[in-house]
């Protein structure tokens, strides 16, 4: 996927304002409007500058995108990075008529349907007490904490449009209850801590989608947890009990005599313990470690292995 710079795109700073950004659209619109322009890449050029212009008009679309950072060059090769999006509340995502559907993959994966910038749809009139905006957040919870549960100062950041129509960012700072067992894309409901009601109206909600941050030494798969276990050769052909940390402490594995490198062994509970379900296992997955033949004494037992222990492991392979 190529990394789309919006601010080239349209010919601005990356510190320009809300002014700045919409007089740049509007002389570009008509530069390369495809019923108008004269210039062979119009369509192309008009798309591209759609889509930059959606972004760049909306200040949470905007703030996200420029936690990406500075550095990336337009075509580069580009992946998203983990919790790229964590810590910002959105409000709805500042959708417009604009035809979106053929905009960029790049512009899909960061600001789809389907992630936080959900369509707010057009403004229409209330009358009367109406009900606040729902807020949304991507929140990144510690392992240890998710298996627990804890209770965590958080601080979000809303980006708002300032009186000279430069970007900026309010903080709020929150306590929030993280309840034991959850995994990563659970939401946890905040009632009232949305968007303020119109004329009397009861306040939206806010919503903190969960996510697990990287672990030094577990990964997560729903609730399950995998721990990738180095054992010797000797353990491996041999057998025997191996200890292994899991969530709530160590315990002692069991490897049967003749275990192989990528074999998974269980331990059963000892996942994420999800409210209302049985809970996750570990899974130890198995890898055997070689030890150097860093000396003279060493190297020779392995001579020995090799004189004593004829073994061919690609036979299968007819070598």
């Amino acid at each position: 996927m190529d990394y789309k710079d919006y601010y080239a795109a349209m010919g601005v700073a990356r510190d320009a304002t809300q002014d700045d950004i919409k007089r740049a659209y509007r002389k570009l619109a008509r530069k390369y409007h495809p019923d108008v322009s004269k210039e062979r890449d119009a369509e192309r050029r008009f798309k591209e500058l759609g889509e930059a212009y959606e972004v760049l008009k909306d200040p949470e679309k905007r703030a996200a995108y420029d936690q990406l950072g500075k550095d990336w060059r337009a075509g580069q090769e580009f992946r998203p990075p983990p919790g790229w999006d964590a810590g910002f509340e959105f409000s709805g995502g500042g959708y417009t008529d604009a035809d979106h559907g053929g905009f960029s993959d790049f512009f899909e994966t960061l600001f789809g349907r389907g992630g936080h910038f959900r369509a707010g749809g057009p403004f229409r009139a209330s009358y009367g007490a109406a009900r606040g905006e729902d807020h949304h957040s991507r929140i990144e919870v510690g392992l240890e904490d998710a298996f627990r549960g804890a209770t965590l100062g958080l601080q979000l950041r809303i980006p708002e449009y300032d009186a000279q129509g430069r970007l900026s960012s309010k903080l709020r700072n929150l306590q929030v209850k993280i309840p034991r067992g959850v995994t990563s894309g659970k939401r946890i409901r905040l009632a009232g801590q949305g968007g303020v009601g119109i004329s009397g109206g009861s306040p939206g909600d806010l919503f903190l989608e969960v996510h697990i941050k990287p672990h030094t030494l577990y990964q997560v798969d729903g609730k399950d947890v995998l721990l990738p276990l180095p054992i010797t050769p000797w353990e491996a052909a041999l057998g025997g009990k191996v200890k292994v940390p899991t969530l709530a402490g160590q315990v002692d594995l069991a490897i049967s005599p003749g275990a192989r490198s990528g074999q998974k062994l269980r331990l059963k509970g000892r996942g994420l313990p999800v409210p209302g379900e049985n809970p996750g296992d570990q899974y130890a997955v198995l890898q055997i470690v070689t030890p150097p033949a860093d000396s003279a004494a060493k190297k020779g037992l392995y001579e020995k292995m090799a004189r004593e222990l004829p073994f061919n492991p690609r036979a299968h392979l007819g070598g």
